[in-house]
């Protein structure tokens, strides 16, 4: 008998750990009744957690089938630590787990199964049956732990694919990678914005944010009131929902839900020293492109289009000429 396990009683916890090291059964489990029976005594001999080791090549899927089944009836919980590799048919027995973890530098590889047969062209089809409907059993296994699609687990197995502890993470196979510090789940936060449009629209809300409102609303009536167009009869108007071929100022709610542009700035006619500036949390680079933005000059108008038109006049002559 290839004896692949080996039981171990950490002295320091008091714990179980089992060792399943090299290859899975060199000799098939199939027809075997002896070494079966004896894993599964010595698995239920004890009670309490248990610590799985795997470095294992694989071997025999009868025999991991036998052990992944063992291991999910086993009423405590299984914690499988890959140390090395966990391929083929290890793989499938390191599903059984409660958790898997894995070494940073430890491999898991997962393909499709195969065997060798002899016979004609009956016995071969008998063949290729047997290894579809093996390949299905081994995908269920798959399937409970990783939550994957069957025709994505299918496509792994047929790939070979090998795995490094961050993809099998990644696709489900492993709950976690020893000795990886934790890492919060909040994102990064940017150091400084790289638009310079939304560094000057946060710029004025900032700004917006330590002006009175008294202030904002007598800029608001002085302007309305020397507004000669804001009592005068308006012409004839498009629909108010149709708006999308006039340009809107840039704009930004600023704290009380007051929204604000450029031209407001303008109104309020607001001067603050560089100093006052950065007391607002704005960098220095960022208030240049800031100030470039708010005070860019007005565009040039645009160069008259010469008239290529024909007159009436040189229309005649040259009709008269043609004649």
């Amino acid at each position: 008998m290839n004896r692949f396990w080996n039981w171990v009683k950490n002295e320091d916890t008091g714990q179980r750990e089992l060792w399943l090291e090299g290859v899975i059964a060199e000799e098939s489990w199939w027809g075997d009744e002896y070494t079966p029976a004896l894993f599964k005594e010595e698995l239920f001999s004890g009670d309490g957690p248990i610590l799985l080791h795997v470095n294992s090549p694989g071997g025999d899927c009868v025999a991991a089938s036998q052990i992944y089944t063992m291991l999910m009836d086993y009423p405590y919980d299984v914690t499988v630590q890959i140390d090395g590799i966990a391929a083929s048919a290890a793989s499938v027995i390191a599903m059984a787990g409660t958790r898997v973890l894995m070494s940073p530098t430890s491999l898991l590889m997962v393909h499709n199964p195969w065997t060798s047969a002899v016979g004609d062209v009956a016995e071969m089809q008998k063949a290729i049956s047997m290894l579809d409907e093996v390949k299905e059993s081994i995908i269920n296994a798959y399937e409970i732990k990783t939550g994957l699609s069957r025709a994505r687990i299918s496509h792994i197995m047929d790939a070979e694919t090998w795995m490094n502890a961050n993809k099998a993470k990644e696709l489900g196979f492993c709950d976690e990678i020893l000795f990886e510090e934790e890492h919060s789940d909040e994102p990064a936060k940017p150091d400084f914005i790289f638009s310079s449009r939304l560094a000057a629209l946060q710029l004025m809300n900032k700004i917006m944010g330590a002006v009175p409102p008294e202030a904002v609303e007598e800029a608001e009536q002085k302007d309305t009131a020397s507004t000669p167009e804001a009592t005068a009869p308006q012409p004839d108007t498009p629909d108010k929902g149709s708006t999308a071929d006039t340009p809107q100022p840039d704009t930004v709610p600023a704290a009380d839900n007051t929204t604000i542009d450029s031209a407001m700035l303008e109104k309020l006619r607001i001067t603050m020293t560089a100093d006052q500036l950065r007391s607002f949390g704005m960098p220095m680079l960022v208030i240049h492109a800031t100030a470039t933005e708010l005070t860019s000059p007005e565009p040039a108008p645009e160069p008259e289009e010469p008239d290529h038109r024909v007159k009436a006049a040189d229309l005649e002559k040259r009709l008269s000429l043609l004649k």
